[in-house]
Formats: structure tokens, sequence, C-alpha cells
């Protein structure tokens, strides 16, 4: 059941024939929200995938505005879960899941950790949070129908963490990439081995951009191997993409959605192997289908056969999002160049935060980096040559020249959720 070989390895026309067919049941269905009956008033059959770029997009904005119910397709009679962005700058974005998208999203999450490799008599341990957030419940589901015995455990409390892990067994976790970081050092304090005293084998990692210097990083700690993922709730949750054995991309599981690369200034589609923003199509879903939905997330999708076999094309790694990017001195620069910069030092600790200052009106780059103790025992001269080491090679990653400030290990901010990295300060009023 979880391996789907006449849909995971169907061929190209297979795959667009069925897509065509469920774009216009999509459409239609669409077309019972007050949104969409406005914006696709004029569309009515679609008769080839290429014709779906005549379509507008979706955004955000449109999700806000849409609030409460603007997207809904269905009576709310037939509605069994909301999920909610947290709304911090507005209205939230909301989205509705009828129990066939609830049971569809299980099946596609099943498939997801059936990929990568995980079974049925494995331990699933989910370290992240529930609620309103997809990410703790979309995994939770496909762990519980792909059978696996679950441990609902939640983010935080290191100490628990591992003791479950080491009484139960836990084969399989799912963790966000800079807490497994964090965890691994918990351990090491408590005189845990994740690679001898415990059985874990298979990491599920997302919900926040990381570099694949850091994924090495976990997967050399732990012993393991660590698989990338992909999904956002406007689309339904985690599981619209994920790696497999070959880890090297994501499969978009295009029988769950439409992907397209647009250039996001341009808005024209890009060929298969340019790198712009994603936009995706929901196709399977009831309560609230999404069309052209503009993700803001950068990457591309890549052009090659997997050699796993499955047809369904990847996507490479997220290189951040169009709202993450950040302007210094009109340089466009992304965090993951500077994780990627960090992660290949092995003096430096994996623990930083990135701040952007203004200063005789020039934008000014700090970054401040935890020593790694157990790897740098140098004198105060070595220090410093490798704190000019570290600028010299964020300068080349990023164009931009940065001030490297080194702080003793555990010294900066951690949270539960995912990571903040970056202190845009240029708005803080100058005091001088």
């Amino acid at each position: 059941m979880f391996w789907q070989k006449e849909i995971e390895t169907a061929s190209r026309s297979e795959i667009e024939k069925f897509q065509l067919q469920m774009l216009n049941d999509t459409i239609s269905r669409a077309k019972k929200s007050k949104f969409y009956s406005k914006q696709l008033e004029n569309v009515n059959i679609v008769k080839n995938i290429e014709q779906l770029r005549e379509l507008p997009f979706t955004t955000k904005e449109d999700l806000r505005n849409g609030f409460p119910y603007g997207f809904l397709t269905v009576d709310l009679s037939e509605v069994v879960r909301l999920h909610s962005s947290s709304g911090t700058t507005g209205n939230p974005t909301v989205v509705y899941h009828t129990a066939q998208d609830l049971q569809n999203w299980a099946n596609i999450s099943a498939r997801c950790m059936y990929t990568a490799g995980a079974r049925k008599n494995d331990v699933f341990q989910n370290t992240m949070g529930y609620g309103l957030f997809t990410g703790g419940l979309g995994f939770h589901y496909g762990a519980e129908k792909l059978g696996m015995m679950t441990i609902p455990i939640g983010p935080g409390n290191s100490k628990k963490q591992f003791w479950f892990m080491k009484n139960f067994g836990t084969t399989v976790v799912h963790i966000l990439p800079s807490y497994a970081l964090r965890l691994y050092h918990s351990m090491k304090e408590d005189g845990v081995d994740p690679k001898k005293d415990l059985k874990l084998k298979i990491f599920f990692i997302g919900a926040e951009p990381h570099t694949e210097e850091l994924r090495r990083e976990i997967q050399n700690l732990y012993g393991l191997k660590a698989f990338n993922s992909y999904g956002l709730s406007e689309i339904s949750g985690p599981g619209m993409a994920f790696e497999c054995p070959v880890q090297d991309g994501m499969h978009i599981w295009e029988d769950f959605v439409i992907p397209e690369i647009i250039d996001p200034d341009t808005l024209e589609v890009l060929p298969d192997g340019q790198e712009g923003e994603f936009v995706l199509t929901s196709i399977n879903r009831q309560a609230m289908p999404v069309i052209r939905y503009r993700t803001r997330d950068l990457t591309r999708i890549i052009p090659e056969l997997c050699p796993c076999g499955r047809t369904h094309r990847k996507i490479a790694r997220i290189k951040g999002r169009t709202d993450d990017m950040m302007i210094v001195n009109g340089v466009n620069i992304f965090p993951v160049q500077i994780e990627k910069t960090i992660m290949n030092i092995p003096q430096a600790g994996k623990n930083y935060i990135i701040e952007i200052m203004k200063k005789d009106y020039m934008d000014k780059l700090s970054v401040k980096i935890e020593i790694n103790e157990n790897t740098f025992d140098g004198t105060l001269e070595d220090l410093e040559c490798l704190k000019r080491k570290i600028e010299a090679e964020l300068k080349a990653e990023t164009g931009v020249s940065p001030t490297v400030t080194f702080v003793d290990q555990g010294t900066l901010p951690v949270t539960e959720g995912k990571a903040k990295r970056v202190y845009d300060l240029r708005q803080v009023k100058d005091k001088r």
C-alpha cells in the first residue's frame, strides 16, 4: 500500500493525464468558494497542463483577505479540522480539512516515510509541536498509518527525549535540524552516545531551511540517515515532497500537487533546472483546494530522472524564502549561505545568530558564533586567525564583508521551535 509502483513510476504522459483530470475537478470544486468564484468565473475546461499557467496566482495575502471562510468549498458541517498560522501581522491564514482530506494527508505522509525506509516495526518519536502547526500532526498520522508505534512527545525537554529513545528503542525521529544539534550536545553532557546507546536509524528533518553541510553533520553525529522533507500548511502540510534513499532532491508527489517554478519578478514560468519561486496547485483536496499558490520558497526542479526509479519530478533543497532574503548594502543574501560556511569549519560551533545594523548610513553585517570547545583549544592569537578565516570565507560566499564575533558555548539564545537566526536591527533608533 505504501509503495505504489503504478503511481510512483508512472510515465510523464500518464502523470499529466491524471493531473489534467484532477485539475479540472479541482477548478470545478474551487468555484464553489467565494474567492475562486470570482477568480475563475471565466475559466471552463482546461485542455492541457500547459494551460494551468494561464490561471491567476493565489497569494498568502489572498488567503488573509479571504479570512475566515472565503476559500471554503464545502458546507461547514463537512469540515473536521482547522489549522492556522499565528497571524501575528494580521489575519491568520486558515486551512480546512474534510475527513477525506485528512485520510489523503495521512496516506501521503506514510508514503514519504516508507520511501525513506521507515517500516511498521519501527518506533517513531515525534519531537515537533502539535496544535495549529501542521508539522507535528502531519507526521503523526502518517506514522500511525504506516503502523509504527508512535510517541507524540512534542518539542523540548532534551533529557526526556533521549530517555524515551533509550527505553522504548526509538528508531525513527521527526526533528528540527537546529534542535537535532542541541539534543546531541545534551546527550553528550549526560554521557549518552547515540551511536552506541540508542537504536536510531532515521531522522526526518525539515520545517526550517538548512544546508547540506548541516544534514551531513547531523548524520555524522548520530550515525544515521537524515531525510529532507517539504510541505506547507496552505496546501495541506508536510508530505508534499520527500527524499528517497538517493538523498539528492525531494520527489514532488505529482498525484497530489502540480508544481511550477516562476521568476518572482516577471512571474513567467521557468523551465526545469532554473531556480525560481515554487508554485503549487493542490489537486487532491476537498475542503480548500488552492490554485497556483505562490509559496515564496526558492528552489528548482531537477530535470534528471532519479536512480531510485520513481518518475515524480524532484525539487532541489529549498534555498530560502523570498521573505527571508536579507538585502545588505544592495546585496541579496540568504541565511543558509552563512550557515553553509560555518558548518564547514570544525572549530566553529553550530549555534549562531546574524545581526544587521546601520552605522554611518551603511549596513553592517555581524555574525556571532559559539566556539566549539571540543575542537578548539588554541590561543587568543589562534582565535583571531580563525575569526579572519571565517570573515574571508563569508565574504567570498556572500559578497559582503562581515564582522565575526566568538562567544562561549551555550551563550546564544535557543528556542524550542524554529531557530531564530536573523535579527535586523536597522530599524532600531540610534541613541548616540
